[in-house]
């Protein structure tokens, strides 16, 4: 439907005809002329005839230009079909892990080995995408955590500077605890608040001010509850083309710490061996932190008045130029 957002402004439509009937009216020039002792030698002149036809369109003109003026001023704009949006209320970050390890080749997309990064981008973009109704924010951490995208319900833009992360962006070591701190910072402090911190990481805490420990009691203080997820495989071949091995890739995975963290703040600890687990592990997130069912409806809109401001501009020109024309003829 169509709706207008300032329909007070047809109370202007009549301000033409006002300013004609009551503004005083203009001078006129008085034409040439010529004085003749007599009318007999332009006896067979022809009179010259009043043609108003061309007065009376360039009036309809300017009158269909001033309508088409207060429309677009009365800001007409489309309403389109009413869409429910979930609320929950609830602010969910994720902190991914830039460290060197990221870089380790133990994943499996589409049947390529893939870093643990890029495959970590390929499941969290489609859990950020089903979130409808939180606030989610970003955290990328390494030596040191910094805030990649702020608690914001656009989650395109969270997705995309997701996947703009690369491996040693933040430094090669990692500050489990100073991550933890940073998201306890940026969350709400609200009584009611829910505050949910994913953390994915692939190794243990070696730098950083703050311990994971201690940064676990300062979470759990503040209602904030902590879902750990350690990444990595267990087993991997490497070696040269003659000569393979089999090793632990995840040997420096401290799942100790990460599940202290988990039950200190009454989260839990998941495990992501492949592609597939850290799959299951984000519907298992979808499980246990449910999108609320609370709706608010939102209508979309397009703004209608470039069209009638336009097609006014237009008419106003025609006006312009015939009157440029009757004066040269």
């Amino acid at each position: 439907m169509i709706t207008l957002i300032w329909p007070w402004a047809f109370a202007l439509l009549p301000l033409p005809w006002l300013a004609w009937r009551f503004l005083p009216k203009a001078s006129q020039p008085r034409a040439a002329a010529l004085w003749v002792p007599e009318l007999s030698p332009f006896q067979g002149a022809a009179p010259a005839t009043f043609r108003p036809t061309k007065g009376r369109w360039r009036r309809i003109v300017l009158l269909s230009g001033w309508l088409l003026l207060i429309i677009a001023c009365s800001r007409p704009q489309w309403l389109g079909d009413p869409i429910e949006l979930p609320v929950s209320g609830r602010d969910l970050m994720l902190a991914v892990d830039l460290s060197g390890s990221m870089r380790t080749d133990d994943f499996r997309l589409s049947g390529n080995a893939v870093d643990r990064l890029t495959a970590l981008k390929e499941v969290a973009g489609a859990f950020i995408d089903q979130r409808q109704g939180d606030r989610i924010g970003l955290i990328l951490f390494a030596e040191q955590p910094y805030i990649q995208a702020p608690l914001t319900f656009d989650h395109a833009t969270v997705t995309r500077l997701l996947n703009e992360a690369v491996v040693g962006l933040a430094g090669k070591k990692t500050a489990i605890g100073d991550a933890i701190g940073l998201a306890i910072k940026r969350l709400r402090t609200e009584a009611d608040a829910k505050n949910v911190l994913i953390l994915l990481t692939d190794g243990a805490s070696n730098s950083g001010a703050l311990s994971p420990l201690k940064a676990a009691e300062l979470a759990q203080q503040r209602g904030l509850k902590i879902y750990t997820i350690g990444i990595g495989a267990e087993s991997m071949e490497v070696g040269s083309f003659l000569f393979k091995r089999r090793v632990n890739p995840s040997v420096d995975l401290d799942e100790k710490t990460l599940k202290a963290i988990a039950d200190t703040t009454g989260g839990r600890y998941f495990r992501a061996r492949d592609t597939a687990e850290l799959q299951q592990i984000y519907q298992q997130l979808d499980q246990l932190e449910p999108v609320e069912k609370d709706k608010q409806v939102y209508r979309p809109f397009t703004e209608l008045y470039p069209w009638p401001l336009a097609a006014a501009l237009l008419l106003a020109v025609l006006a312009m130029c015939s009157s440029a024309l009757r004066r040269d003829l």
